[in-house]
């Protein structure tokens, strides 16, 4: 009985140590980090993803109906082929920007957990720290003009689509729909001379109709809204680095301050015991 009830009491202290240890864990975890993380992940890869299958359907829709002469958008075609090769450079770089963020969220949590400890912040450590907080804000300011350059064709394609559903609104009574037009020269997409360059009345409905334009039109939109995202995200992240440099600069000030207690106490100490032995000495 006795040697049942001892290994009893000993697997209850292992899963009260498994427990603990458990618990431990997930208070390193920099959960504010985590969820930025993946705010960042999901916003670059709705923007990279969507945005990338949106040029490919807006060169077939302006090969097809604007701009049937392969030399009047042929600079056009290079720029979003740039862009493209750009989107996965972007996809590329904040992926590895992510994880570094990621890591740095886990170093700096055990660097404030462990304060009272003999873990020391570096001057590096801190430095480092303060080089991630500017360059995400540089970054969050880039991703603004991003944001904003991705409503571009969202309001360009919404122009058209509306246009198409006044055009088939009972409510429009309308007598000539062909005096009804979206020309896309005007918005300096293609130039001047390309032909036929804009579309009108049952030409215009029909592009409405086709599976590019609808899926453009909402890939854009998608795409938009993972740039927001991603934006939300940067903010996110500078909140937390800045956040974070503040403790490791606490943490740092209140090692030294530590460091300087105990030299004095060890001083303390000796003079104390240099007292004792020299009154013993005398007596």
């Amino acid at each position: 009985m006795e040697t049942t009830s001892e290994e009893n009491q000993e697997q209850s202290q292992d899963k009260r140590g498994c427990f603990e240890c458990c618990i431990k864990c997930l208070g390193g975890v920099p959960y504010a980090s985590l969820v930025a993380t993946i705010l960042c992940f999901s916003g670059v890869a709705l923007f990279c993803g969507c945005g990338h299958v949106a040029l490919t359907g807006t060169v077939t829709i302006l090969e097809t109906h604007f701009s049937r002469v392969t030399s009047d958008h042929a600079m056009l075609t290079d720029v979003i082929q740039l862009m493209q090769y750009v989107i996965y450079g972007i996809a590329s770089f904040f992926f590895l920007y992510g994880i570094i963020l990621l890591a740095e969220g886990f170093y700096t949590t055990s660097a404030v957990k462990e304060l009272h400890s003999e873990f020391k912040t570096t001057i590096c450590g801190r430095c480092i720290s303060g080089m991630f907080v500017f360059l995400t804000y540089i970054l969050g300011v880039a991703w603004l003009g991003v944001f904003g350059f991705s409503a571009v064709p969202v309001f360009l394609f919404y122009n058209m689509w509306s246009t198409c559903a006044a055009m088939r609104s009972p409510m429009a009574n309308l007598t000539n729909i062909d005096s009804i037009c979206v020309d896309v020269r005007q918005y300096g997409i293609i130039p001047w001379n390309a032909t036929p360059g804009r579309a009108c009345g049952s030409t215009l409905g029909d592009i409405c109709d086709t599976n590019e334009f609808y899926l453009s039109y909402h890939l854009y939109i998608v795409a938009c809204a993972g740039a927001g995202a991603t934006v939300i995200a940067l903010i996110h992240f500078l909140m937390i680095l800045s956040a974070n440099w503040a403790y490791l600069k606490d943490a740092s000030h209140m090692h030294a301050y530590q460091d300087i207690k105990m030299k004095e106490e060890q001083e303390l100490q000796d003079i104390t015991s240099r007292s004792k032995e020299c009154l013993n000495s005398y007596t």
